[in-house]
């Protein structure tokens, strides 16, 4: 690893030029890479092209067994970007400053964003991606890691440990299934208009279209939240995917919206799952009856988003559309052929819920037929924790937030339901927490460690020395959070009955028997689209 006192010298003395000098030297090929690392430039998570690989291999002589990555690859690539990594560190302490973008005398690319305790590195050597499409990319991976793994995102010590588990079958796994998302966002931003232009495609038959609504609300819902075998689940939210593309979609009454930039996110994932395969010498065949005029479909606007929603930092949306009159839109050009996964396992996303983000839910994939998707969105027992964690969670974000920005005392909590005022509300909730068998000895060790702090006449108050006490309180919220809701914790009885998941199937499946080839004919149409700008 790079000396850090090199890139402390460079950040400190204002100069850049010396830690650049070292990528231009050394990255002179035609490549991409995308990086998570920490402060401490431990990688949390890669990934890269067969050209950056063998680069990499090239230059410091690693060795490769076939079909795999050795570990020296992962140090070589930990080797590469320390400096940079370190130098940016460097830079926020310093001057509250920090790289952001630069280019290479090769006209590489590369674009950085920090996220809490993490540096997010994209990297294009090709000429295909533009500074844009590297920061959305960058984006995107945030999102889906949100999408993931829910509140634990908010804890830098947690995630560092979800990104990069200790057992390394474990990492590999999971960077797999990373990866495997990131190319499949790639390829869909590659040959999926809608994912260029960030918006959800509808296929739009209206008398069928209704009826498919119709049919889940009144029969698949209701048949599956009416039913004892549902394991405490309900279905808030079921729709149809012809591949890309958007047939039918309810919502039950109780139900919160789900976000457009959510349900982008949800068919990346299904995506993943089944994938569609893109012929493009497929498309002379086209149906008469499918020919409808161009129609564009507009959802009821968001509520203007709360400053709680966003714990973190200000930075824009995963997907941010470009023009909000126009979110939903008919369709592209996309085609089929699907592995078969268990469809009976579901998966545990974490999804914004009225004011509340990252609420977990169980995600129900169940393949129709190959290019068909039926999806179910349930809401899983104990959800409510989920509530009061990042109730709590937001007002210790808050005050941390306000004591970083020099407020004491009585300013600290002024304007806000403060942590006094949820004293007792909060010790209940770890009363409760220890009756669900929740391991909550370190929360409550933590929490009478910053009651002795902050309130008593010995402690130091709401000064900047409460500041390590009250990260402490977010680690061991988002841990409970974790206990609760990893996706680990899933065991077969925590799901909707394979019984009727088969029925759900075989009931869409003898809806749609008759419309199945005109509608996968229909969704390799390529409707042009209105001409929008971008950002």
């Amino acid at each position: 690893m790079h000396d850090p006192r090199e890139a402390s010298r460079t950040a400190s003395g204002f100069e850049r030029n010396d830690t650049l000098l070292f990528y231009k030297r050394t990255l002179n090929s035609k490549m991409k890479c995308l990086l998570v690392a920490n402060e401490s430039a431990e990688v949390l998570f890669y990934w890269t092209d067969t050209e950056f690989e063998q680069r990499i291999q090239e230059q410091y002589g690693v060795s490769q067994e076939e079909g795999e990555r050795p570990p020296a690859f992962e140090d070589s690539i930990n080797t590469l970007f320390a400096p940079i990594i370190i130098s940016c560190s460097t830079m926020v302490d310093r001057l509250g400053d920090n790289y952001t973008s630069f280019s290479t005398e090769n006209n590489h690319i590369y674009v950085l964003h920090q996220f809490d305790e993490c540096l997010y590195i994209a990297v294009n050597g090709d000429g295909e991606e533009t500074e844009e499409d590297l920061k959305r990319k960058i984006y995107v991976v945030k999102k889906l890691t949100d999408v993931m793994f829910g509140m634990v995102t908010l804890s830098g010590a947690l995630l560092r440990k979800e990104l990069r588990p200790q057992d390394t079958e474990q990492r590999n796994r999971l960077w797999k299934k990373l990866r495997s998302l990131l190319e499949t966002y790639s390829r869909l931003r590659e040959n999926d208009q809608s994912f260029l232009v960030e918006a959800v495609e509808r296929l739009i038959h209206p008398t069928l279209c209704e009826q498919c609504i119709e049919f889940l609300e009144r029969r698949l819902v209701q048949q599956i939240n009416s039913n004892m075998d549902r394991m405490g689940e309900e279905v808030l939210h079921a729709f149809i995917l012809v591949h890309t593309k958007l047939l039918a979609f309810y919502s039950s009454r109780n139900a919160s919206n789900l976000y457009p930039s959510d349900l982008l996110a949800l068919i990346i994932l299904v995506q993943d799952l089944y994938p569609s395969k893109i012929d493009l010498d497929d498309t002379s065949e086209e149906l008469e009856s499918s020919s409808v005029p161009d129609v564009f479909y507009t959802p009821e606007p968001s509520p203007p988003e709360r400053e709680s929603v966003r714990l973190r930092d200000d930075s824009p949306p995963v997907f941010q559309f470009v023009d909000p009159d126009v979110q939903m839109a008919e369709d592209s050009l996309q085609t089929l052929e699907v592995p078969t996964p268990d469809p009976s396992a579901p998966s545990r996303v974490f999804l914004e819920a009225k004011e509340y983000p990252m609420i977990p839910h169980s995600m129900y994939c169940l393949p129709l037929w190959p290019g068909i998707t039926l999806v179910l969105l349930t809401k899983i027992p104990n959800s409510n924790v989920a509530v009061s964690v990042y109730y709590y969670l937001e007002a210790f974000v808050k005050l941390e937030k306000r004591l970083c920005d020099g407020h004491e005392g009585a300013a600290a909590i002024r304007g806000q339901p403060s942590v006094q005022e949820q004293r007792s509300r909060l010790e209940k909730s770890i009363k409760t927490w220890a009756s669900m068998d929740i391991q909550t000895l370190q929360l409550q060790n933590v929490w009478t460690d910053f009651k002795n702090k902050a309130f008593s006449r010995s402690g130091c108050g709401f000064t900047r020395e409460l500041l390590p006490s009250c990260r402490n309180m977010k680690t061991q919220l988002c841990g409970v959070y974790k206990q609760f809701f990893a996706a680990e914790c899933m065991g077969s009885s925590q799901r909707l009955a394979p019984h009727l998941q088969e029925r759900a199937l075989s009931m869409v499946q003898e809806k749609l028997m008759d419309w199945k080839d005109f509608l996968l004919v229909k969704s390799k149409r390529n409707i042009t689209m209105v001409s929008y700008p971008f950002f």
